[in-house]
């Protein structure tokens, strides 16, 4: 049975976050559930990878923030002037 460490709720729109802390025997691990129109959808980070998550995620956001694509998502093509 997972013991709850910490939780947060959140609603956006018409959604539901439900973010949870917890541990079990094999570990702790961060669940998220989102609930909308009585549908529920989790991922679960265990510990171990919530630094490389957050990383991901803070660079996704990054893009998104300055209105420009990450390098690894630029064309390959490109084309010089001569």
């Amino acid at each position: 049975m997972d013991n709850i460490i910490a939780t947060k709720e959140l609603q956006v729109e018409r959604k539901h976050f439900f973010i949870e802390y917890r541990e079990n025997e094999r570990g702790q691990f961060l669940r998220i559930t989102e609930e909308a129109h009585g549908r529920r959808n989790t991922i679960i980070i265990p510990s171990t990878g919530l630094d490389d998550f957050l990383d991901s995620l803070e660079e996704v956001l990054g893009a998104v923030d300055t209105g420009k694509p990450e390098p690894e998502a630029e064309p390959a093509h490109a084309v010089s002037a001569a």
